[in-house]
Order: C-alpha cells, then sequence, then structure tokens
C-alpha cells in the first residue's frame, strides 16, 4: 500500500514537472512572439513617421531641383511601394529601396546651394536622417529578437512544444542587395546648345 502510494506519487511529480516544463516553455516562445510583434510595431510607426515627412521633403525639393524630377518622381513611387508593402520581407526591400534613393537625394543636393541654405530643407533632411538611425536601430533589436525567436524553436527541448503549436521560422529584416551598393549619382542638366 505504502508502495503503491509512492510510486504514485512519483508519478503525479513527474507528470505535473513536465506539464510545468511545457507551459515555462510555452511561456517563453509566446513571449518571444510579442516582442516580435512589439519590435516590428515600432519600426512601423517610425517609418510612418519617415513617410510622412517625404512629401514635405519633395515639395521643398522641387522648387530648387528642376533638373532632378525624375529623382523626385523615383522617391515618391518609392514611397508609396513602402506604404503598399505587405509583410517583412517585402517592406525591408521596398524601404531599402527608398533609403538609396534618399541618400541619393542628399548627395545631389549638395549641388543647389540654395536648397542646401533652405531652412525648411534642413530641417527635413535633419528630421529624415535622424528617423534613419532611429529605424536603423529598431531593426537591431527586431532582428535580434527575430533571432532568438528561430534559435528558440530550432532548439530541444523547445523544438517540440513549437512543433506541436505549429511555430515557424520568422523572416529577419534584411537590407537588399541594392542597399549595399555605392549611392549612384547623377545630374541631369539640359544639355547647352
Amino acid at each position: 500500500m505504502v508502495l503503491t502510494i509512492f510510486i504514485l506519487a512519483v508519478f503525479l511529480f513527474i507528470v505535473v514537472g513536465v506539464v510545468l516544463y511545457f507551459i515555462a516553455i510555452y511561456n517563453g516562445l509566446v513571449q518571444l512572439s510579442r516582442n516580435i510583434e512589439k519590435a516590428w510595431a515600432n519600426i512601423d510607426v517610425l517609418l510612418k513617421q519617415r513617410h510622412d515627412e517625404i512629401p514635405k521633403l519633395v515639395q521643398v525639393c522641387s522648387g530648387y531641383m528642376k533638373y532632378e524630377r525624375e529623382t523626385l518622381e523615383k522617391i515618391t513611387a518609392a514611397r508609396t511601394a513602402c506604404i503598399q508593402a505587405k509583410g517583412v520581407g517585402v517592406s525591408a526591400q521596398k524601404e531599402g529601396e527608398l533609403s538609396g534613393l534618399l541618400k541619393n537625394l542628399f548627395a545631389v543636393a549638395e549641388n543647389y546651394p540654395d536648397l542646401k541654405a533652405n531652412q525648411n530643407f534642413l530641417q527635413l533632411q535633419g528630421r529624415v536622417s535622424s528617423l534613419e538611425s532611429q529605424i536603423a536601430d529598431r531593426r537591431e533589436f527586431f532582428n535580434d529578437s527575430v533571432n532568438t525567436y528561430n534559435i528558440r524553436i530550432n532548439q530541444i527541448p523547445d523544438m517540440f512544444v513549437a512543433r506541436m503549436l505549429n511555430l515557424i521560422p520568422k523572416e529577419m529584416f534584411k537590407i537588399s542587395e541594392d542597399d549595399r551598393k555605392d549611392v549612384d549619382i547623377k545630374f541631369d542638366f539640359p544639355q547647352s546648345s
């Protein structure tokens, strides 16, 4: 009788231990998943702020950069593509293209002294540059969270819980190959006859 109670107690202790361990793993994975969502939401807020500043920047530049209409149109089109992008991968690609175009715009603006002296342009340039820096910091945190999550769902014993819950790896926010290239600066001055 005592042996039966002892065996039952040990069995119950093991079952409770396994259930508690499963709960701990589950809660850890849920926390990581929610941290990823929070990190993406933080990036999204900054991207929205940057998207709101771009039309103002284009408007200020359009009066000074008469020969750079194509650059300004590309920025406007890239902004629209970013707003419409769905998913981390597509968004990362489109945001990388927009960042490259903004770098190009700021580089080309160096050739327009009146534009460089315009207070609105300087404020917008500073604001967009500041947002770019903040976005880079948040991307780093996002990617760190995704990496931790992806590692956890592939490690034993978390892997078994992740499979039971159909958890799949999340996509990191990667820069495109175009974003790794140097900025291509072109001046579209009219040909003199």
